[in-house]
């Protein structure tokens, strides 16, 4: 049977994805609608149906300037994390239906996005959640695996805390001599997050992709609670933190996480009060990611993490990176 392909409007798409599998906040219906803003990009919320019911979501966006487009899921340069497709309505399927499905869904919305839009080159990063990427490789896509760590918070924070490494739990238990607290904040705790990333780059010669506009815009748009900025003070300033996203029980560590300027484990404890909060809130995954850097690995296994394996996902005549300069240059 083939599938039938359309693209929905927001409202729709949020209730199907509340039943997806390892559907993640960038997957929200109002934070695709602040990436198509942020990227100049058309946005198509393709669902996929056998007959009246749902199979899947696949988030599409797609930039056209003169003969060049270009399709992705999530765009570029804006420290997405993640999205691409998501099943639906999988549970109870055997292995050899669900391989099907999920076959002939891959194919039904790549065959939409050739002929709505035909692009020269598509690039998507997967979800951990979505083992089964076969379909994109039987389609010449070309496969490369990325790595995140998760941390499982299903548990009492006594059992967590002793899974840790010796020098994170002396981190996280020790007294110190100044004055901190861990709070959750708002936009003023965004600005402080994404400053401190941005000089931390710039002290190392680098650039930073977005400033403090992007995560502002997507705390306003989506649901309260979604957007957690955690910021760590000393005597009432600013020394560092990060901002989180919650969805469907999981929990993404987003942006931050800079060195500060401290002698004290700021990370540590904004990690760990966070862990807590979020357990109280019946989150069950943490999200850690920085394994695909051997010097961030270091520093995050040492939460006892589960390594997962995700995917970027390409086809086309440039790569990734000459992709990304390319869309710059049409912005």
């Amino acid at each position: 049977m083939t599938f039938d392909v359309e693209s929905i409007d927001p409202d729709a798409w949020n209730d199907l994805l509340s039943n997806a599998d390892g559907a993640t906040p960038f997957h929200l219906a109002e934070a695709l609608d602040v990436f198509a803003e942020h990227a100049n990009a058309e946005l198509d919320r393709l669902v996929a149906y056998k007959g009246q019911e749902p199979v899947g979501l696949f988030p599409v966006f797609t930039i056209q300037r003169g003969p060049v487009t270009a399709a992705f899921s999530p765009p570029p340069d804006l420290k997405i994390s993640y999205l691409g497709p998501v099943s639906l309505n999988t549970a109870k399927l055997k292995q050899r239906r669900r391989e099907r499905r999920n076959q002939r869904f891959v194919d039904a919305c790549l065959d939409w996005v050739d002929d709505e839009h035909a692009p020269k080159f598509t690039t998507l990063l997967t979800t951990p959640a979505y083992a089964d990427v076969r379909p994109f490789e039987w389609r010449d896509y070309e496969l490369t695996p990325r790595h995140t760590y998760v941390v499982d918070l299903d548990r009492d924070p006594d059992d967590l805390l002793a899974a840790f490494s010796g020098d994170a739990r002396r981190n996280i238990t020790d007294d110190y001599a100044v004055d901190y607290d861990i709070v959750e904040g708002g936009h003023a705790a965004i600005e402080h997050v994404v400053e401190q990333v941005v000089a931390r780059h710039d002290a190392q010669g680098e650039s930073y992709p977005i400033d403090a506009s992007f995560p502002r815009r997507l705390y306003d748009a989506l649901p309260d609670g979604v957007v957690r900025p955690y910021v760590c003070r000393v005597d009432d300033e600013f020394v560092g933190g990060t901002i989180n996203l919650e969805y469907g029980g999981t929990g993404v560590c987003w942006v931050g996480g800079a060195k500060p300027d401290v002698d004290l484990p700021v990370n540590d404890l904004a990690d760990w009060r966070y862990c807590v909060d979020a357990m109280d809130r019946g989150v069950t995954r943490y999200d850690l990611a920085g394994a695909n850097n051997p010097r961030l690995s270091t520093y995050k296994a040492k939460f006892a993490p589960d390594l997962r394996t995700y995917y970027r996902i390409q086809k086309g005549t440039w790569s990734m990176n000459a992709a990304s300069k390319l869309y710059q240059r049409l912005r």
